[in-house]
């Protein structure tokens, strides 16, 4: 009886879990996640999807926290938990104001 209720126990752990772990994203280093921001200003200028003004203030917001990064690494030795998640919510911001902008369908100039 032990073993039967022992292995509904892990099973339903097991199946609790499933819907969470379709649901998140893969987890990026911080590194990454600058490197894919990066790109998707740049692919965003490139297809004249982000208007000038539109990139500087970007790329100025992305300086920002890259900064910031940088502060809280040398500040303590490293990233705490809390430093971590606060630049995770950070680029998650900044990642949403890059998808915004680039299909805010403004009047662009292509350039052929």
């Amino acid at each position: 009886m032990k073993r039967i209720l022992l292995t509904v126990a892990a099973a339903s752990a097991v199946l609790v879990s499933l819907p969470v772990a379709a649901n998140a994203a893969p987890w990026q280093s911080i590194n990454q996640r600058q490197a894919n921001l990066e790109r998707r200003i740049e692919q965003g200028v490139r297809r004249g999807d982000l208007t000038r003004p539109e990139a500087v203030r970007l790329r100025s917001d992305f300086r920002d926290l890259e900064r910031l990064e940088r502060n809280y690494r040398y500040s303590g030795g490293g990233l705490s938990g809390w430093e971590r998640q606060d630049l995770d919510r950070r680029f998650d911001r900044l990642s949403n104001r890059i998808y915004a902008e680039r299909h805010d369908r403004q009047d662009r100039v292509r350039r052929y």
